[in-house]
């Protein structure tokens, strides 16, 4: 069993100031918006705001329901309460700053002792709530982060003007999409017995596949967006009904009740539209792909779009770079993509019978008193 340690915990204070100063600068830029007379921005980011922190309460209360099933129902109680005020992430950084900072300062593990010993149990109590607040990132990244930095990459290139609060916002996006991915790998590495330590190469060469993919597919939305809003709008939920048929087909088995699975399967649609999200512990070659065979696809007509429709647009410079950083992050995610898979990979260096694939949500939270809640639950 991997450890948790004094660098993890350090991670994790990161994470914490990272979440607290990114809610700020949406407050902050919101409010800007709003003394700008620009309502519907203000709006739109607060939506933003607002949905991410409602589905990820709910995912958080569930979670601790499922966990203390049968004990703890007085606890329980107070717990609902912290969720209803959407402060249920707090109450999660408590226990990992708690369990975490036992685990890898007042802790010492040996490796032949069994796992009911209690530093082990120490252990695996704080890899176990951190994993948790990262699959709980990955939602908010794709339900927040994500759209909101599609939205403010469109403000500043359709209005051309800018100020200090945009950048700090967009800054702010990248820093939590990449501090998320990683993060989140790296616990779900800790988390899988049967999975090796996450290499310092192999974690750049999947930030920068994942940021890249993602960078690319961003500007497209925007390219769209700045050519029909409409035609935007209609374009991703298209992309979402495609995704959340796939996952429903899939026959997932993430949440024990049906009305929490279909949400998960809702949320998990909409991280399709910006990553591809592996739900299945099967071989992806072929799924992988096709995703993003259809997101080329579908990139470069945006662009041909342009030319045809807008032609006079193609002899602007801001059109050429950022048709040309559309292409190359694209190019480069996807060549990211291949090196990772074909070098970095656990399937390409992991025992055998550690081999089968791994998966970015899947039934890890079917008994957690054995395995940690997302086991085959990765996004790679």
């Amino acid at each position: 069993m991997m450890k948790f340690t004094k660098q993890n915990f350090i991670f994790l204070l990161g994470g914490i100031m990272i979440y607290v100063v990114d809610i700020g600068v949406d407050f902050w830029v919101a409010s800007k918006y709003f003394c700008q007379g620009q309502y519907s921005w203000s709006i739109l980011i607060l939506c933003f705001r607002g949905l991410s922190l409602l589905i990820t309460q709910i995912f958080s209360y569930e979670w601790f329901k499922n966990d203390w099933e049968g004990t703890n129902t007085g606890k329980l109680k107070w717990i609902f309460l912290v969720h209803l005020f959407q402060c249920g992430i707090f109450i999660r950084y408590w226990f990992a700053l708690k369990y975490g900072c036992q685990a890898a300062f007042k802790q010492k593990c040996s490796g032949d002792a069994p796992e009911t010993d209690s530093p082990n149990l120490i252990q695996k109590q704080a890899i176990d709530v951190v994993t948790d607040i990262n699959m709980l990132r990955v939602f908010k990244t794709f339900l927040e982060t994500t759209p909101q930095l599609c939205v403010q990459t469109y403000i500043l290139m359709e209005h051309g003007k800018s100020n200090f609060s945009q950048y700090v916002a967009i800054i702010m996006s990248f820093c939590g999409i990449s501090f998320s991915a990683v993060d989140y790998q790296i616990s779900l590495r800790k988390s899988l017995p049967d999975k090796d330590e996450f290499p310092v190469l192999s974690k750049l060469v999947y930030l920068f596949y994942k940021l890249l993919t993602i960078t690319s597919w961003i500007l497209s939305v925007t390219l769209i967006m700045l050519l029909s809003v409409r035609s935007s709008v209609i374009l991703l939920i298209l992309l979402w009904i495609c995704g959340f048929t796939w996952t429903v087909k899939q026959h997932t088995t993430f949440c024990k009740s049906k009305k929490m699975e279909y949400l998960y399967r809702t949320v998990v649609g909409i991280i399709l539209i910006f990553t591809f999200f592996n739900i299945k512990g099967r071989k992806t070659k072929v799924c992988i792909s096709i995703y993003y065979a259809t997101h080329t696809v579908v990139t470069l007509g945006i662009l041909f779009v342009y030319m045809f429709w807008k032609p006079s647009i193609i002899k602007e410079i801001s059109f050429t770079i950022v048709s040309i950083l559309t292409i190359l992050s694209l190019v480069l995610g996807i060549i990211f993509l291949v090196v990772y898979y074909r070098c970095f990979h656990p399937n390409a260096y992991c025992r055998p019978q550690a081999c089968s694939d791994e998966v970015d949500g899947e039934a890890g939270r079917k008994d957690r008193v054995k395995c940690c809640r997302f086991q085959n639950f990765i996004m790679q």
